[in-house]
């Protein structure tokens, strides 16, 4: 019940500038309940700790990222169209919104490992359509038939993620969106049947 109000999502919005901004670690609760514009205290009503807004903050944004890209992709005939629609999506979202880009592929990496389960576990469903995509690459023919879907699927996530940790780490100073056709052409390359 409490996503649905509009301070969770002041707060969520907040936890990603200061983060971006602070680092996971110095930004204290205080900084992302001045940010949001609420008291200290009204960030405990929403969540339990600072390790909690993270994971919703990782949870809120994933979800949306899948969702987005489901009607992205939706309707769309060739699984080869649909990666490089994937691979537009997931670059336009992060290069639109640089404070996500810098907690996604810099901060959430910087944590414990249990809080790295949890957010293994919230990356499944965009893993999920990776592999929806490739499985029917393979079905329509599109893509070799001995083709990994699991290893794929890793291979494709991880280039993705690779490619936008160093576009952050670069400063972010050249255009992560028209990178899309060459990383998907280069993709296909190995995929094709």
């Amino acid at each position: 019940m409490k996503r649905n109000k509009p301070k969770y999502h002041q707060i969520i919005d907040a936890a990603v500038i200061a983060i971006a901004e602070n680092g996971y670690h110095a930004a204290q609760v205080s900084k992302i309940a001045k940010r949001a514009g609420v008291a200290d205290g009204t960030i405990y009503l929403y969540f339990k700790n600072k390790e909690d807004i993270l994971i919703s903050l990782f949870q809120e944004k994933m979800q949306n990222f899948v969702e987005n890209l489901e009607k992205v992709v939706a309707g769309k005939q060739k699984a080869a169209e649909k990666l490089l629609l994937m691979l537009e999506n997931h670059f336009t979202i992060l290069s639109d919104d640089r404070h996500l880009a810098v907690v996604t592929q810099l901060e959430l990496r910087q944590s414990n490992k249990e809080l790295r389960l949890k957010i293994n576990n919230v990356l499944k469903d965009y893993l999920k359509l990776i592999e929806k995509i490739l499985s029917e690459g393979v079905e329509s023919g599109e893509f070799k038939s001995d083709l990994n879907i699991r290893i794929t699927r890793q291979m494709i996530f991880g280039t993705i993620d690779e490619i936008v940790t160093t576009w952050v780490m670069n400063d972010q100073k050249y255009d992560l969106v028209a990178l899309a056709p060459t990383v998907s052409k280069l993709l296909m390359s190995g995929l094709s049947a």
